[in-house]
């Protein structure tokens, strides 16, 4: 089977590797990875300067969802993954030009704990009270699907949602809360209100199952297993993961600068179309792209599909990095950073202490702040210049932190229409989309746009797709092992960014 992999963002990668040890370990199939642009890994992009590390995408992935942590231990890389450091986890919100702490025992949006509540000055006495009578709200299961916004408001009102819902999914989707799905942003918050009706009882009640649960480990296992971080990077950059997975790759079938312009379908099998390259045919293909770059390519093919990828949405996002002399900067408040609510009216959405978050990835003195802006209310920043980006935000910087010093080091990144947006009814979408894939043979999808936006989903959906295709009738029980291949830096170089 020959198989084609459209999009050489981390999804893509993670197919083609997939592919890659199906064939070495006796698979019939043949593969070709295409990407548009003149560099492999989508929005993963980092480097190291004067031993400090520069992220200019994503800067870490969930330790909690392992098809991640393992991809990296598969690829050789285990020793280089780092953790947070979950004693410095504090994060503030900004209020007018005050920086406020969330209240300690909150558990994403659900406040477990009375006296950090009552005495946080993140929210007013009515509001307060509120969150309070939360304990006595009804449950509500089988309900059409809602906005987050729509949701919390039920529970915690209206303030809930603008300092903290709102806020922290802006940081982790660049999205609107009001736009937002629960049920596919939160589905755990809504399976414990049809449970327990009140989500504080149920946050208590499933951290009580979890210390149970953890009380009967040995005393052997509590010792040698040790607290699990939030968050996990590689100690060089998440490039390391990128380079590994193209050092593992034929480089005879990886195609930078490489632009597929259509798709056909017949009883042949698929034929892709490309700009500067001659029409060719596949058994399988993989759409690792951006949901709107496969509803371009099916269009043809499958009307219906293509609207329905058309109609996930999607925000662009800018980072910010910049790199200070530590002494020179105003003493900064203990934690990984702050979130700004849109009520601020401000363009920055959040800052990381990047420093702080993973320590041994910055050089000596100095600190690095990862600040990001545009999201779903900031679009229209993507057209100013970098220097006006800049400016913007270290003003924004100095009205909140302090900082009057010049940075160091200044890098700027626009990321254009690179944030899924899993709107209401998303669930339901997705849906209608496997069901429409299914009809057409040998087709898959993979990328952020559907099971979830981080790193380790698009690292799980892509080999799942690679794994379909190449093993359509089960991967066989212990096939033989194949040995991991190292290229020399200089060919990884080369494959990542030119052809």
């Amino acid at each position: 089977m020959r198989i084609a992999i459209v999009g050489g963002g981390v999804a893509g990668l993670a197919a083609a590797y997939e592919l890659e040890l199906a064939r070495r370990a006796g698979a019939a199939v043949e593969y070709a990875l295409f990407e548009s642009s003149p560099r492999l890994g989508g929005v993963i992009s980092s480097r190291s300067t004067g031993g400090t590390v520069i992220e200019h995408g994503p800067d870490s992935f969930l330790t909690e969802k392992p098809a991640a942590i393992a991809l990296c231990r598969e690829l050789g890389l285990g020793e280089s993954l780092v953790g947070s450091d979950d004693r410095q986890r504090k994060t503030f919100i900004v209020v007018g030009r005050r920086l406020v702490a969330l209240p300690d025992g909150l558990m994403f949006l659900v406040p477990t704990r009375l006296m950090p509540t009552l005495l946080t000055r993140l929210f007013s006495p009515l509001t307060k009270l509120r969150m309070g009578m939360e304990w006595f709200h009804g449950r509500r299961s089988g309900a059409q699907d809602e906005s987050v916004a729509s949701f919390v408001r039920r529970h915690y009102g209206q303030a809930a949602v603008d300092r903290l819902a709102d806020p922290l999914l802006s940081g982790i989707y660049g999205g609107d809360a009001e736009q937002l799905s629960v049920q596919s942003v939160l589905p755990a918050m809504v399976r414990l209100e049809a449970e327990y009706g009140s989500l504080t009882r149920g946050m208590l009640a499933a951290r009580r199952r979890q210390r149970a649960a953890q009380a009967v480990q040995t005393q052997a296992a509590r010792a040698t297993t040790p607290p699990r971080t939030i968050f996990t990077t590689l100690r060089g950059g998440l490039q390391q993961l990128v380079d590994a997975l193209i050092g593992q790759l034929d480089p005879e079938c990886v195609h930078v600068s490489c632009a597929v312009k259509s798709m056909e379908h017949d009883a042949s099998g698929w034929r892709l179309r490309f700009a500067e390259r001659a029409t060719e045919r596949f058994d399988g293909i993989i759409l690792a792209t951006p949901a709107w770059a496969a509803a371009e390519l099916v269009r043809d093919v499958h009307g219906p599909l293509s609207d329905e990828l058309a109609g996930i949405r999607y925000s662009s996002s800018i980072t910010v990095n910049f790199v200070f002399d530590e002494a020179k900067l105003p003493e900064l408040p203990p934690g990984f950073g702050f979130l700004v609510p849109a009520v601020e009216r401000r363009a920055m959405l959040a800052c990381t202490f990047v420093h702080r978050k993973f320590p041994g990835r910055t050089a000596s003195g100095q600190a690095v702040l990862r600040c990001f802006a545009g999201g779903a209310r900031g679009e229209a920043m993507l057209g100013e210049s970098d220097e006006a980006i800049a400016l913007r935000l270290r003003e924004e910087l100095r009205q909140i932190l302090g900082i009057v010093g010049e940075p160091l080091l200044t890098e700027v990144r626009r990321w254009t229409r690179s944030m899924a947006q899993y709107s209401v009814g998303h669930a339901a979408r997705v849906g209608r989309i496997r069901e429409q894939i299914d009809a057409l043979p040998n087709l898959h999808v993979a990328g952020n746009a559907y099971d979830g936006i981080g790193i380790p989903d698009c690292i799980r959906l892509g080999r799942q797709a690679a794994e379909r295709l190449a093993w359509p009738d089960g991967k066989p029980e212990g096939k033989p092992e194949t040995e991991l291949k190292t290229q020399p830096q200089a060919r990884v170089e080369a494959v990542s960014r030119a052809k």
